[in-house]
Formats: structure tokens, C-alpha cells, sequence
């Protein structure tokens, strides 16, 4: 059965964009997936603990061998990949901040980077693969090819290659200039922004197109 992980992981709330656009690419998911089922984790609103010396060697010390920390550790572990491996999709709202992935998002994928949960111990590969992993992407200001801040987004750069080694696989959909409408030093790019952000829109809408016919 087809089977939805949402993940939202902007602190903005109702004025966030990332949370505008996956809840739209979840109302598409749903209509081209009737039989299918959704699990939607916030990232944001309920905060995964980040791994500390208390906690963090679960993944690297023997279960036997875990202490109390380690053992819950472990167990949260557990819950996040199989909410992973029960998903035919998983969808993540990636907002950019300070040039960078939300620290929350970075949490969630050290927990799910687990050997034999996640990762084949002998052989390093990720056990997670074969799912669609979307990505849906947002940056305040512009970060392309010839803008003064091209490359400065370091989100999406790093995500593919921590997610390999799960095996995920992400596509982006990115929508830039989102903090014009609300930054009057940007009035003049709030046309740009609405045709980018209307491209995306479109791009998302036909995502499961294929799905009705």
C-alpha cells in the first residue's frame, strides 16, 4: 500500500513557505494515492534530541552493552527508520538557515544512521533505498548562478550526501526569494519570487499526475 512520511522542519509556523508547499505536495500525494495512508512528523514543533555523550554511542556500542540514555536512544532510532521503511514516499519540507539545513533536520538523519538498521554493517551500504525521497526546498533570498550568493546555500549540497548513506536518493524542488514579499529592501524581486514560486507550484502539482490517468 502506498505510504506517505511528511516532514515539516521550519520554525515560522503559518507564514512558513516549506510547510505551504509540502502540505500542497501532500493534497497531491493523497489524490493520486486514495488507498494510501499519511504520517506526518514536525521536526520543528516537536524536536528530536540532538546526540550527545550521554546518548550518541547507541548506534556504536553493543546493545548489551547500552546504557539507560543509550537504550531509549536506540528505541528512538528504531521508530525513525521504520517510519522510513514503511514509506513508498517521503516528503521534507527544507527550509535554509544561516546558509545551512535546520539543525533539527540534521538530527532526525543521525538517528536514522544506524548499522543494521539502516546502513549493512559489512558492507557500508544503505538499507533504506528504493522509496521516492522529495525534497521541497526554500531560500529567502536568491542563491543561483550569478547572484553574489551563489553557492552559499549549503543545504542542498550536503543533503544528498548524507542521505546516501542510507540510501536515499533526493529530487528538489527549490523556491527562492521567499523573504521578498515581506523585506522591502526586496520589493523589486517580488515579481521573480511570485513566478518562482508559482513554477513551483506547477512542478509540484504534476508530481503524481501520471497517477490519475
Amino acid at each position: 500500500m502506498a505510504h506517505l512520511l511528511h516532514l515539516d522542519s521550519s520554525i515560522t509556523g503559518d507564514r512558513s513557505v516549506s510547510r505551504k508547499l509540502t502540505a500542497r505536495a501532500a493534497d497531491a500525494w493523497r489524490a493520486a494515492h486514495p488507498g494510501g495512508t499519511v504520517v506526518h512528523r514536525d521536526l520543528a514543533r516537536d524536536p528530536l534530541p540532538h546526540l550527545d555523550a550521554e546518548s550518541g554511542l547507541a548506534r556504536a556500542v553493543p546493545a548489551e552493552q547500552h546504557t539507560p540514555a543509550q537504550e531509549a536512544s536506540w528505541r528512538l532510532t528504531e521508530e525513525l527508520v521504520g517510519e522510513v521503511r514503511e514509506a513508498t514516499t517521503v516528503l521534507l519540507g527544507l527550509p535554509l538557515y544561516n546558509f545551512g539545513a535546520p539543525s533539527v533536520v540534521k538530527s532526525w538523519l543521525d538517528h536514522l544512521i544506524a548499522p543494521g538498521l539502516s546502513v549493512d554493517p559489512a558492507t557500508r551500504a544503505g538499507l533504506l533505498g528504493g522509496r521516492e525521497f522529495l525534497v521541497l526546498a526554500t531560500r529567502g533570498g536568491g542563491y543561483g548562478e550569478g547572484t553574489p550568493r551563489a553557492g552559499w546555500d549549503h543545504a542542498e549540497a550536503w543533503l544528498p550526501h548524507a542521505f546516501s548513506q542510507i540510501g536515499l536518493e533526493p529530487r528538489f524542488i527549490v523556491t527562492e526569494l521567499t523573504l521578498a514579499e515581506s523585506t522591502p529592501a526586496m520589493a523589486g524581486l517580488r515579481g521573480l519570487a511570485a513566478e518562482n514560486r508559482a513554477a513551483s507550484e506547477r512542478e509540484i502539482d504534476a508530481l503524481w499526475a501520471p497517477a490519475h490517468a
